[in-house]
């Protein structure tokens, strides 16, 4: 499934409803969890700290993002990608379940791994850092067209698919995890510290507000 379905909505709505329902809650939550802790510590424990920034530097963008897409099913009655309740142990936000949110805190960490040592290495003639971001990017769009012909991930907007997600969702994220490890140690604290803090405050004033 390349873009969204209109007759999509229904399956929308009874997600909607479903948001932060314990109904399906299952131990994976905890086992997931305890997975992504693990990665974490042992990177650290390695003194890895380009790849811990690499996976928090996408996890805060991939944050940011589910939290204006849950602004955007308040405003216009849809968010543009929808996780279905029965697909989860947990919805945290409209669009982002549980596992997904734990895929997405270590894909940034993980896929980092394989670019070059060198940050200015050219491949084809082109930086390998944005190289391998738009790759990814293609990669990670591809995965989503399978995910969407599924029960599982909901598209309801026709205008809405593999490559508005591909140029606007995942280019930006694998930029943020590619790019920013290069960048000072002060740029880094002030990238991820900052969208963690700008994230926390739109959840902490928007979840009790009832619009995410």
């Amino acid at each position: 499934m390349w873009f969204g379905d209109l007759s999509n909505t229904g399956a929308a709505d009874l997600a909607q409803e479903a948001i932060r329902s314990t109904n399906n809650f299952d131990w994976t939550f905890i086992a997931l969890f305890a997975f992504v802790v693990y990665v974490y510590a042992t990177e650290l424990h390695k003194k890895n700290y380009r790849f811990v920034i690499a996976g928090l530097s996408l996890y805060m963008v991939h944050w940011f993002y589910e939290i204006m897409n849950a602004i955007i099913c308040t405003a216009t009655g849809y968010a543009l990608w929808t996780v279905s309740p029965e697909s989860t142990s947990f919805m945290l936000l409209i669009g982002v379940s549980w596992e997904l949110s734990m895929m997405f805190a270590i894909a940034g960490l993980i896929m980092s791994k394989l670019l070059p040592e060198d940050p200015k290495k050219k491949i084809l003639g082109i930086n390998n850092r944005i190289l391998f971001a738009v790759g990814n990017a293609a990669f990670f769009s591809a995965i989503e067209i399978f995910l969407a012909s599924t029960p599982a991930f909901i598209w309801v907007y026709p205008w809405w698919g593999t490559i508005p997600v591909f140029i606007t969702t995942y280019i930006p994220f694998f930029l943020a995890a590619f790019l920013v490890p290069d960048r000072s140690p002060k740029f880094q604290k002030i990238f991820v510290g900052g969208l963690a803090a700008v994230n926390i405050l739109l959840l902490a004033v928007l979840i009790p507000l009832g619009i995410i």
